[in-house]
C-alpha cells in the first residue's frame, strides 16, 4: 500500500502524519488509498487514474433481471457509469453508452461487456447538444427498437474556492451539462418508453450536505432532485418510474478531474466507514431501480455513502 509513500521522503498530504502502514491521522486513523493526482480535463479519463477504480465484482450472481431490456447510460464509459453498464449487461440488458470524448475508456468498457457475452453500442458526442440527444434516441431505436431504461449519469464538477471565482461561463457550462442535458434527453426518450420503464438520475450527497467549493455543481444536483420528484409524480399513472441515486465520495475520474492533487489522498476519509466507495459497490442499486424488483418505488432519492449522510 506504500508504493507511493517513499520511506525516505514522506509527504503527509496535510495530515498530522502518515505512519509506516500508510495510515494518516487527524482525529482518527484511515488508510490512504489514492496518491495525489490531477487531470486538466473534464469529466476525466479512467485509464489515467492510479489506482484504477474497481468497476466489476466477479462474485456477483446475475439472475436475468434485465433480460431483453435496452438501457441508455450517459457517461457510461467510466466511473459509476461503467460499473452500471457492466452490471446491466450481466443482468441481460443491451447497453447503449453515450459519452463525450473518452474514447479509450469507452472502448475498454465495450470490450469488457462483449467478453461477458453482452451487447454494447457506443455513441460519442456532446450531451448539451439537443441534436446529439436526438441521435442517441434515433440510433437506439434504429438498432434495438425499444428503450426500457434511461440512466442520466453524465456530469462535470469544478473546484472553486469562492463564488467569486465561478465565472458566468463555468456556471452555464455546469448547468447545461448536468441538468439541461438531462431534460433534453429524458424528454426525447420518454416518447418511446412504455409501462414498466425506469429513469434513474444521478444526484449527489453534496445536495444534502452542501459543499463550499462546488457551489455551481451542488446547485445543478439540487435541481436534479426536484426534477426527479416532479417527473416521478407526473409519470406515476403511466407506470414509468423515476428515481435518483445520491452517491457519497466514489473513486471515479470526476475526482482527479475536479480536485487539487493534494486533496485526493483524503477522499472519503470523513465517512464513518473511513474510505471512498468503488463503482462496483453502487451498481447493484441501479440494477434494483432498473428492474421489476423496484416496481413500487418512484420519486425516491437513494443514498449510498458509507454512512456519511443518513437521509
Amino acid at each position: 500500500m506504500n508504493d507511493y509513500l517513499d520511506n525516505n521522503e514522506r509527504n503527509d498530504y496535510g495530515l498530522k502524519y502518515v505512519d509506516a502502514q500508510g495510515y494518516g491521522t487527524i482525529c482518527k486513523n484511515y488508510k490512504i488509498e489514492f496518491p495525489p493526482q490531477h487531470q486538466d480535463v473534464q469529466p476525466g479519463m479512467e485509464y489515467l487514474m492510479t489506482p484504477r477504480p474497481i468497476f466489476n465484482n466477479p462474485y456477483y450472481r446475475s439472475a436475468g433481471k434485465l433480460y431483453r431490456k435496452v438501457a441508455i447510460i450517459t457517461g457510461g464509459d467510466s466511473g459509476i457509469g461503467r460499473a452500471v453498464a457492466v452490471g446491466f449487461a450481466k443482468e441481460g440488458a443491451t447497453v447503449v453508452i453515450a459519452y463525450y470524448n473518452e474514447h479509450k475508456d469507452a472502448e475498454e468498457t465495450k470490450e469488457f461487456i462483449e467478453r461477458l457475452g453482452g451487447t454494447c453500442m457506443l455513441i460519442t458526442g456532446d450531451i448539451k447538444d439537443t441534436k446529439f440527444c436526438d441521435k442517441i434516441v434515433s440510433e437506439t431505436m434504429k438498432n434495438y427498437g425499444r428503450i426500457d431504461i434511461l440512466v442520466n449519469n453524465a456530469g462535470i464538477q469544478y473546484q472553486q474556492k469562492s463564488l467569486l471565482d465561478i465565472t458566468d461561463e463555468q456556471f452555464e457550462l455546469t448547468m447545461r451539462t448536468n441538468i439541461f442535458s438531462m431534460f433534453y434527453l429524458t424528454k426525447r426518450v420518454l416518447k418511446y418508453m412504455e409501462s414498466g420503464a425506469s429513469i434513474i438520475n444521478l444526484t449527489s450527497i453534496t445536495t444534502f450536505q452542501g459543499e463550499p467549493e462546488l457551489i455551481d455543481y451542488v446547485t445543478s444536483k439540487g435541481a436534479i432532485v426536484g426534477f426527479t420528484r416532479s417527473l416521478a409524480t407526473n409519470l406515476a399513472s403511466k407506470n414509468i418510474r423515476v428515481n435518483a441515486v445520491s452517491p457519497g465520495v466514489f473513486w471515479t475520474p470526476l475526482q482527479p478531474a475536479c480536485w487539487e492533487a493534494q486533496k485526493i489522498p483524503t477522499l472519503g476519509s470523513d465517512a464513518p466507514m473511513g474510505r471512498a466507495g468503488h463503482p462496483y459497490e453502487i451498481a447493484p442499486l441501479f440494477i434494483y431501480l432498473a428492474s421489476d424488483d423496484s416496481s413500487y418505488v418512484t420519486g425516491q432519492v437513494m443514498h449510498i455513502n458509507g454512512g456519511q449522510y443518513k437521509g
